[in-house]
């Protein structure tokens, strides 16, 4: 199996959408000042900026010039569906076959959890 290395910036987007669908970021909160995150994640201020970027551009955030970016209403759903899809169509093909592969059951896998 090949691993591709994601950027820096999509991995910060990541982790912001999974704080925005798991309502550490509720809706209408603001997000943290670029300078904060990049601090917090050691990151250079201009790589959080474009993962910003790419939220404002998707409807995701809206920002109040002199006060921050917020997440706008709506923002964890419309994430969680597009995750759902992802993952349904980019992720769970290769987890099924490997369940398939190993031979596991998927009764005793789901009594795990």
């Amino acid at each position: 199996m090949s691993s591709t290395v994601k950027p820096v910036y999509m991995k910060l987007r990541e982790l912001i959408a999974a704080a925005i669908m798991d309502g550490t970021y509720a809706e209408g909160a603001m997000l943290p000042s670029v300078r904060v995150l990049a601090a917090q994640e050691g990151a250079n201020p201009l790589t959080v900026a474009k993962a910003y970027q790419q939220f404002q551009v998707d409807g995701l955030v809206a920002v109040q010039r002199g006060v921050g970016m917020y997440v706008v209403r709506g923002a964890s759903e419309r994430l969680r569906a597009a995750e759902r899809t992802r993952f349904l169509t980019a992720e769970w093909p290769g987890v099924r076959a490997r369940i398939e592969r190993l031979g596991l059951d998927v009764t005793d896998l789901l009594a795990r959890v």
